[in-house]
């Protein structure tokens, strides 16, 4: 009982996840300071076109985007959730600048530092702007906000995070924000659309290996931290896609029967030959699948916006 409460949550995930049958670890870990390294690499590659598509739409939408977000009202505060370094919303916010747009701009994650260097730099670029960091729970904020402000709000959940949910899961996660909103708010939320199933193998199996280096990473972060005992070596990535289910998975998957000790939590993990870690899911949706989800989470799609090879989209929800 002692060692239990002396685990962090990391230590603790783990342990669960390698002695479940079957083996997974969570996606969130992905991102230590080397996994966030490798998946910027990640962001560069020619194959992986998610980052710029979502690029594209904001750039080449920005008339309709504002448009869309402001309808009749002459104010209205933009609220997002885990914006990292904002650098999409830094295009947003630059062209609602221009337009001389009355809002303000409420980042709200779990990291200081980074709600602490988006808010310096939008200071410095945008010193008119009313920005309001809030550090916490995302859902926490949200109905502290929807108590004492009658201002229409819109929810920024941008790049493909609703992909890494189970169905089950993306729909608790969405009613739990309709829950915190009022009639009329919005949320701008962006989605990885079905594709030609070649081109998103590409996209999480790239020819430099850089995919396979941020999975793998996965392990050598439980050998920094967790005083793990892997030879990474005898591991490899492997990505699989299912166009029926529009489901993209990515699997760590031993080379050999073996054992590996763990010592943070004094337990060995046992490897059958060919066994795998299941590591992360990449839901792809088409337009049917967004429209279910609004509806069953309590919202009506107003617009999506596309980029040019209609492999992304950003959807505007209305709270109904």
């Amino acid at each position: 009982m002692t060692q239990t409460k002396t685990l962090s949550s990391f230590a603790l995930d783990i342990r669960k996840g390698l002695t479940h049958d079957p083996k997974y670890i969570s996606s969130k870990y992905f991102y230590d300071a080397m996994g966030s390294k490798i998946f910027r690499q990640i962001m560069a590659l020619p194959e992986y076109y998610l980052t710029r598509s979502e690029y594209e739409i904001l750039e080449n939408h920005l008339s309709e985007i504002l448009a869309a977000f402001q309808e009749h009202q002459d104010t209205f505060s933009l609220i997002e959730m885990g914006p990292g370094d904002g650098s999409k919303t830094k295009i947003l916010i630059e062209h609602f600048m221009k337009q001389k747009v009355w809002f303000d701009y409420i980042p709200i994650d779990i990291s200081q530092a980074e709600l602490k260097g988006l808010t310096n730099d939008l200071k410095i670029a945008h010193p008119q702007l009313k920005v309001a960091p809030s550090h916490g729970d995302f859902f926490e904020i949200l109905h502290q906000l929807n108590l004492h402000s009658h201002k229409t709000k819109i929810i920024l959940f941008m790049g493909s995070t609703i992909g890494n949910f189970t169905h089950t899961e993306s729909l608790a996660f969405l009613k739990h924000i309709r829950k915190n909103l009022s009639t009329g708010d919005k949320l701008f939320i962006g989605f990885d659309l079905k594709k030609e199933p070649k081109i998103i193998r590409k996209a999480y199996n790239d020819s430099q290996g850089i995919t396979r280096n941020f999975n793998l990473n996965l392990l050598h972060r439980i050998n920094r931290e967790l005083d793990g005992h892997f030879n990474i070596d005898s591991f490899s990535h492997e990505p699989s896609y299912n166009p029926l289910t529009g489901e993209a998975k990515s699997y760590l998957v031993s080379h050999k029967a073996q054992s590996v000790k763990i010592g943070a939590f004094n337990t060995t993990i046992h490897f059958k030959k060919w066994e795998a870690i299941y590591t992360e899911l990449s839901q792809k949706f088409d337009e049917e699948m967004i429209l279910e989800l609004a509806e069953k989470s309590g919202f009506s799609v107003d617009i999506n916006f596309y980029d040019s090879h209609t492999y992304f989209t950003n959807s505007l929800w209305r709270a109904i």
